[in-house]
This record gives structure tokens, C-alpha cells and sequence, in this order.
């Protein structure tokens, strides 16, 4: 069973809609799979290079800079954090937790208005 765990903060960008471009991603790349060491640097690199392909062709003036852990499930767990120090008014992230029974993948996505 795959479950999604969401925390987008809205802001100027629109969070929903990058949780739902990162999360289509996600289920392309991983749904399906077990956790493999030798396929993680490939399942990595194609979530990051897909979701940012897919929030730049939104056309929408912002930078984007996007992060993919993915773990094997263990008992320890999985914590991340992270802080920015920007424009609450125009910037924004949005972070996306996905799981299945072998693996657990957090993406995370920045975007950063371009002042023109």
C-alpha cells in the first residue's frame, strides 16, 4: 500500500499543483518497485529531471530547485528539515512524502520568483 503525506506551504506559487506534478513523478518512477540499491541514483536523478521538466513547462517566473531521497523502510525512520530565508509573499516550497512497503522518498521543491 502506497500512502502520501503532503505539507505544502501556499504561497505565491501554487503548492497544490507542484504536489500533484511531483507526486505523478513519483508514481511513474517508483510504483511498482522494490527497494534496489542499484536503481536508486537512476529512480533519484528521473523524479528531480521529471518534476522540474514538468514545473518549468508551467511557464510560470520562477526558479526551481528540487530535491529526492529515497530510503529502504527501516525501523529507524526517515526525518528531513529544511529552511529558507526569502520572500513569504512570492516564494514557496513544497514537500512531498511517498511510501510503499520497501522504500520511503521525500521530494522537495523551492521555487523562487524571478523579479523582472
Amino acid at each position: 500500500m502506497e500512502e502520501y503525506h503532503r505539507h505544502c506551504d501556499e504561497v505565491g506559487f501554487n503548492a497544490d499543483e507542484a504536489h500533484n506534478i511531483v507526486k505523478e513523478c513519483i508514481d511513474g518512477v517508483l510504483g511498482g518497485e522494490d527497494y534496489n540499491y542499484n536503481n536508486i541514483n537512476q529512480w533519484t536523478a528521473s523524479i528531480v529531471e521529471q518534476s522540474l521538466t514538468h514545473l518549468v513547462k508551467l511557464g510560470k517566473a520562477y526558479k526551481y530547485i528540487v530535491t529526492c531521497a529515497v530510503v529502504q523502510r527501516s525501523a529507524y525512520g526517515f526525518h528531513t528539515a529544511s529552511s529558507c530565508f526569502w520572500d513569504t509573499t512570492s516564494d514557496g516550497t513544497c514537500t512531498v512524502r511517498w511510501e510503499n512497503r520497501t522504500m520511503n522518498c521525500i521530494v522537495n521543491v523551492f521555487a523562487i520568483a524571478i523579479v523582472l
